[in-house]
């Protein structure tokens, strides 16, 4: 028998518990042309703010030792012109949409929510509390527990559908976020957003990125993602979307054991824009290998000395 990789998450269900991280591919029309999303069990979008934003202005992206850094600034077309112009696109597409919304202020995330909660074809909003890359707004709600669940609280009045919390990495304790959060009403969290750091040229002693400071992706942090979506697992019953420098099967099953439902792909589709084509088709291989009828036969089986 074939096995299942469906999963399900906060009601909502999914064909494979693959996905894209939000900024990593657009609106998807790109990736579209690499092949069909369908083979995705979910194509998250870049965030989404009420006014357009240009970001910083370039270079706002820097290879570093195994990883990127990048503050693009949540550069995004707005949601007016995102509503008339990619939700079309969207509502086209044969897999789940998730639309990450940002803002500097929470009047501006309740706003562009209820605006959203009349598109149907949106299956969830995934609230991005947590941009190392921006000044204001972004990381402030996510560092802060009471900001934190007080956000959750004025999304979900005016949001129907499931709501995921990205959490940040940059905090004393992940747990405690992602308890705020879950008070506040999240259906389930991303684990993690970009590390805060930073690059700087040897030769002209300049930083390497506008912003002087930026999110690191890439591998270099799949550890760091590992531990935290573990201990976000054990102490909360919440689905987890883990995220941090996945570019193979094998990064995808290890962060299922350390309890992860799903897993969003984001650094590794510049490298390599198919890599989920790939990854599902090598994971139904794994799967039959370990005699595994199911994800859920994965998700939190980590052994521990």
């Amino acid at each position: 028998m074939k096995p299942d990789l469906k999963v399900k998450i906060a009601g909502v269900e999914f064909a494979n518990p693959i996905m894209t991280a939000s900024g990593c591919c657009g609106y998807g029309e790109e990736l579209a042309t690499m092949f069909p999303l369908s083979k995705l069990g979910a194509l998250v979008t870049k965030s989404i703010t009420l006014n357009p934003r240009l970001g910083h202005p370039p270079p706002r992206t820097a290879e570093t030792t195994s990883g990127m850094l990048n503050a693009i600034g949540l550069a995004n077309v707005g949601l007016e012109t995102f509503i008339t112009e990619k939700v079309p696109f969207l509502e086209k597409q044969p897999t789940k949409i998730i639309v990450n919304v940002a803002g500097s202020k929470l009047s501006e995330y309740v706003e562009v929510c209820s605006r959203l909660n009349d598109i149907d074809s949106i299956d969830m909003i995934e609230l991005n509390i947590s941009c190392p890359n921006v000044d204001e707004g972004g990381m402030e709600f996510g560092a802060d527990p009471v900001m934190t669940e007080k956000s959750l609280k004025a999304v979900k009045n005016v949001f129907k559908r499931p709501i995921i919390a990205k959490l940040s990495p940059n905090v004393t304790s992940i747990v405690e976020i992602a308890k705020a959060a879950e008070q506040g009403g999240a259906d389930a969290f991303s684990v993690i957003n970009t590390l805060l750091g930073m690059a700087v040229d040897a030769e002209t002693w300049q930083t390497k990125i506008t912003n002087n400071k930026g999110g690191l992706s890439g591998p270099a942090i799949k550890p760091v993602a590992l531990q935290m979506v573990n201990a976000v697992y054990s102490n909360s019953s919440l689905p987890i979307i883990g995220i941090g420098g996945i570019r193979s099967t094998e990064d995808v099953i290890e962060f299922l054991l350390c309890g992860a439902t799903a897993v969003q792909i984001g650094t590794g589709l510049f490298v390599e824009p198919t890599l989920p084509v790939k990854i599902e088709k090598e994971l139904l291989q794994y799967m039959k290998r370990k005699k595994t009828d199911s994800i859920y036969d994965l998700i939190g089986k980590v052994r521990k000395y």
